[in-house]
């Protein structure tokens, strides 16, 4: 009889441990979800106003550098480890986008004004 117990009560905790991967766990995401089109469409030379149309504010602005922003995209996945990390730096010369790096590819128009 307190081996039936024993036995019950150890089965009863086994199968609750095995139901905690069903617990649901959403999906956090942080930051700025930048779109590869419309990262396509900045151009060298858009001023500042022009990126934040285009883009939105920055997830960081660099306070000792106000001419260069950090676009930053993480994504945790609840239901699995799996982690995703974007990243946009966009530097400025003279108030005028003059450099961009990072996660994403450039258009090939990248480097042909606006005014072109």
């Amino acid at each position: 009889m307190k081996y039936t117990k024993l036995l019950i009560s150890l089965l009863v905790i086994a199968s609750l441990q095995a139901c905690s991967s069903w617990i649901y766990r959403i999906d956090i995401p942080q930051g700025n979800y930048l779109d590869e089109k419309d990262v396509q469409k900045l151009r060298i030379q858009m001023t500042k106003e022009q990126v934040i149309y285009v883009l939105g504010q920055p997830v960081v602005n660099d306070p000792f550098n106000q001419d260069k922003w950090y676009y930053v995209y993480t994504m945790k996945r609840g239901m699995s480890d799996d982690h995703v990390r974007k990243e946009l730096i966009i530097e400025f010369d003279n108030g005028k986008l003059a450099k961009v790096s990072g996660d994403f590819e450039m258009g090939e128009d990248f480097n042909t004004p606006l005014d072109q």
